[in-house]
């Protein structure tokens, strides 16, 4: 999500030395001192944003990429995480600090990044830069975006959820009251209106810039989930990084209801094994295809520019089908899936008014 949506990762090709290993919370995995591994490997590294690797969701995602990266490429990598409520400069020097080490390819997961991003890149012309879940057109040329249609996704996500409510009143949770985050509530709306035109859709969102705890605060999450059972929703989309967490162990324990979980398959995680058999589905944003194409297409001398949009076409989104709890709805899923491939239906990016 944030989520799409919500964190960073940084791709390095440089060497890190201890100290600045230590200034950006790295951990690496390389021993080496030259700009590639011993076997003339990239180095890879990532700084994840708050909720970090164990998430269950968004920065989750990423590291599978990076993991994929690591074990496909032959690629070494370098972990960092982000800290609770810092302030811009500190992205800012996470990202000096990196280059200054001798990183020289950095990708930052995270709309929150690109004040930093743009900042950083126009100040190292020579230095390529990848940026997840977010375009700014006044970008510099050496800055590349990776972006998702969470849009069409969440539309799915919706038409299951209508199909699915028994009580014909369904809910939707935002980590962050952000543009990003709104294109998720966006299509999951309309997907349930497609079915559905009168069914109720509750709309929570937990927080607002510049506070981005909403993506990392289960306590909230669950709140926010029990608030919306309460007024009688049985199916609750939940696009909140590890806050979802909360949300669905809110859902599990109401008898009849049903969770749906965003950016990995959260019926598929261990850590939310003891609800899975509340989670409908997950709109699976594929983040890790994202960062692993990125990774290649670097290693490979010839690294995306622009922007890159993983869509429902390219298989940036999609439902997950863990559980089987979707199967008797597939051929419904399949139209509408259909529909927006061919262009016969186009999903909002902004909620109706």
């Amino acid at each position: 999500m944030r989520r799409s949506m919500k964190l960073a990762a940084v791709v390095l090709s440089g060497s890190l030395g201890m100290a600045s290993l230590a200034a950006c919370g790295a951990k690496s995995t390389d021993n080496t001192s030259s700009g590639s591994s011993s076997d003339g490997g990239l180095k890879v590294g990532m700084a994840y944003d708050i909720g970090g690797r164990g998430d269950q969701s968004f920065n989750d995602s990423a590291a599978r990429g990076l993991d994929k990266a690591k074990s496909d490429l032959g690629v070494s990598v370098t972990e960092a995480e982000a800290k609770a409520g810092e302030a811009e400069a500190d992205k800012e020097t996470r990202l000096k600090n990196l280059i200054d080490a001798g990183y020289k390819t950095v990708i930052a997961v995270g709309f929150v990044y690109q004040p930093a991003v743009n900042k950083v890149a126009k100040d190292n012309p020579d230095v390529k830069f990848a940026i997840i879940d977010s375009h700014d057109d006044a970008q510099p040329a050496n800055v590349t975006s990776l972006v998702f249609a969470e849009q069409e996704g969440s539309y799915l996500a919706g038409v299951a959820a209508a199909l699915k409510s028994k009580a014909k009143h369904v809910g939707f949770i935002g980590g962050v009251q952000t543009e990003l985050i709104k294109k998720f509530e966006a299509g999951y709306r309309a997907g349930v209106k497609s079915v559905d035109p009168n069914m109720p859709v509750e709309v929570t969102y937990l927080t607002t810039p510049p506070d981005f705890s909403g993506f990392a605060s289960p306590d909230k999450g669950k709140e926010a989930a029990q608030g919306q059972l309460d007024k009688g929703a049985d199916v609750i989309y939940s696009a909140a990084g590890s806050s979802g967490n909360g949300a669905i162990e809110a859902v599990a324990n109401k008898q009849g209801a049903l969770a749906i979980g965003v950016d990995s398959d959260q019926a598929a995680q261990p850590a939310l094994a003891k609800y899975k058999n509340s989670i409908l589905t997950s709109m699976v944003k594929n983040v890790d295809n994202a960062v692993f194409a990125y990774i290649q297409s670097v290693k490979q001398g010839a690294p995306f520019t622009g922007t890159k949009l993983f869509d429902l076409k390219a298989d940036g989104v999609q439902l997950a089908t863990t559980g089987g709890k979707i199967d008797d709805i597939k051929t419904q899923l399949d139209a509408a899936a259909n529909a927006i491939k061919t262009g016969a239906t186009t999903v909002p990016t902004a909620p109706a008014q």
